[in-house]
């Protein structure tokens, strides 16, 4: 009954009703929208764009609040610091205090990482995707890919209401925190947690459908292109870190 019901509904550009259905009942939407002819992918990007705004308004607004009342924190490794670095990690903290720098680079920042991220996986996908023999369309993977990334807008959520709690912004995220040091380890352990296995699985299973490759190719392919990125990512994270003196932990 529910496979058939989202079979008849019509496409439509905005389509929020499917978002609780795509992360409770991820193959019966995928297997229902296969047919489509038209892009659906602008629902789940406006949602996680509202996202991370919200978390950027949120941590932005907690990280002021901690300026004002004097608190900075300080890197993991701070003790094994040189003197003239960490005076100017304290210049660079203070010069770093504007609404400029806590909401509009971070949310721009955000924004333009979500929806490369978004093309560059579902190009590499589609081209692992058709190597492996399958038969979509360059669409059908920004389609797939889109609503296989709501998992991380539940994450952003998850955040928001952690940050409220606690009073400050989220400065370990994913598994960063068992990392010694802010470098290229750090940045692979802030972009892994259960939320990304979760979009991996979406992913295995609307390519498993909508490519119509068998499960063991879907697996490979998908594994393989998110951790080409997943690399990526974190290599240039650790190059901006390592130039700036602080770390950019904004994952996938």
């Amino acid at each position: 009954m529910t496979e058939t019901t989202l079979e008849k509904q019509p496409t439509r550009r905005f389509d929020f009703q499917r978002i609780l259905s795509t992360l409770l009942r991820p193959r019966q939407v995928f297997a229902a929208t296969t047919d489509e002819s038209r892009s659906t992918w602008l629902t789940p990007m406006l949602m996680l764009s509202l996202t991370a705004l919200l978390v950027v308004l949120v941590s932005g607004y907690l990280r002021t609040r901690a300026v004002m009342l004097g608190e900075i924190l300080l890197p993991p490794d701070w003790q094994y610091w040189t003197p003239e670095m960490q005076n100017n990690y304290m210049q660079a903290q203070q010069l770093t205090q504007g609404k400029v720098f806590m909401y509009v680079i971070p949310l721009i920042s955000s924004w333009i990482g979500l929806w490369a991220s978004w093309i560059i996986l579902a190009g590499l996908l589609h081209l692992g995707s058709t190597l492996l023999g399958g038969r979509g369309s360059m669409q059908s993977a920004l389609n797939v890919v889109a609503w296989a990334s709501l998992p991380f807008a539940v994450r952003d959520i998850l955040r928001i209401i952690f940050m409220f709690s606690v009073g400050h912004a989220i400065n370990s995220p994913g598994l960063s925190g068992f990392a010694t040091s802010a470098g290229f380890v750090a940045q692979i352990l802030s972009r892994v947690d259960i939320f990304l296995i979760w979009s991996i699985v979406l992913l295995i299973i609307g390519f498993g459908i909508t490519d119509g490759l068998p499960p063991g190719k879907a697996v490979v392919g998908a594994f393989g292109v998110v951790l080409i990125l997943l690399f990526m990512q974190a290599g240039s994270g650790a190059m901006i870190a390592r130039l700036s003196g602080t770390v950019v932990q904004r994952p996938f």
